[in-house]
């Protein structure tokens, strides 16, 4: 996968965001979060809301890694 999302992870870890705090505040589905703690592909609305609720741009939560080709 090129896209990392240790950043997103490290700030979760950071201010406290659990899975628990994401549902409860709605701030994205558990599946999309399920999908960025496995490293899998979420789609650009979930990136907003993230962004919006992190109050963030994507470059300070996304990481493109190439793959090595």
């Amino acid at each position: 996968m090129p896209l990392s999302y240790g950043k997103l992870l490290e700030i979760f870890s950071q201010r406290g965001i659990t899975s628990y705090t994401i549902k409860k505040e709605n701030i994205i589905g558990q599946a999309s979060y399920k999908k960025i703690k496995e490293g899998g592909d979420i789609d650009t609305r979930t990136i907003a809301k993230l962004c919006k609720y992190l109050q963030c741009q994507p470059g300070d939560i996304l990481e493109y890694v190439p793959d090595g080709e």
